[in-house]
């Protein structure tokens, strides 16, 4: 149902999967936000400077990574970033819902790139691979699709659609709705991780989501597998 090919491991990059089955999608209890507000003003207290979050080895190393694809970091900056420093300036996180809110959560917590995607709008197995430029993508929020850039690395399902271009820029087409039941989960990170880091974040996401959320959870691989 998913796999990560070895160009992808050999920019860096190690991802993890997990199925999550009959949940449901609500907004975000109030315990929930206030969570994500503490972990937050945690944010805001380690760092001072905003432009200190760009120094941690996890952001530092996809920066590396976009670079070696051809990509400008400060364009394109990876969704843990964006997340860190949205937390140090508003000292909170953006409210969608249960399930995006529980795995941003978690991306402050760990440092890792997540991201979910409805399974009954895909076609699996979905793989994280470098783009060919043949595929088609529709960002979220967007009603024209948009070019593909050969040589980037994206999560693309059977039917070559960019479910997720770079780790930050999400489809439209598999966003989680409240009409989802089975969602597919994936944690990104690199070899600035360690492998017990990787396992623990999958295993966090998984017990969390399925504490908000209700279903079950299955992880399909770890990071490092």
């Amino acid at each position: 149902m998913f796999h990560v090919t070895d160009a992808c491991q050999q920019l860096g990059l190690r991802a993890g999967a997990i199925r999550h089955c009959g949940v449901n999608i609500e907004p975000a209890s109030t315990e929930l936000r206030e969570q994500i507000d503490s972990a937050a003003e945690g944010i805001r207290q380690r760092f001072t400077l905003r432009g200190e979050i760009r120094q941690l080895p996890e952001i530092e190393q996809l920066h590396q990574i976009l670079r070696t694809v051809g990509v400008k970091p400060r364009r394109h900056p990876p969704s843990n970033q964006k997340l860190l420093e949205y937390a140090f300036n508003k000292g909170t996180l953006p409210s969608i819902n249960n399930l995006v809110d529980t795995y941003n959560l978690v991306s402050l917590q760990t440092l890792c790139s997540l991201g979910a995607h409805d399974v009954g709008q895909i076609r699996t197995p979905v793989e994280l691979r470098i783009l060919t430029g043949d595929e088609t993508f529709l960002p979220l929020g967007s009603a024209e699709p948009q070019a593909v850039v050969a040589g980037e690395f994206g999560y693309v399902d059977a039917d070559e659609r960019v479910l997720c271009r770079l780790d930050s820029l999400q489809a439209d087409f598999s966003k989680v709705g409240q009409a989802a039941q089975e969602v597919l989960v994936i944690v990104e990170s690199t070899t600035a991780m360690s492998a017990q880091q990787g396992q623990a974040a999958v295993d966090l996401v998984a017990s969390s989501i399925t504490q908000q959320c209700g279903g079950l959870a299955e992880v399909l691989c770890y990071p490092f597998d």
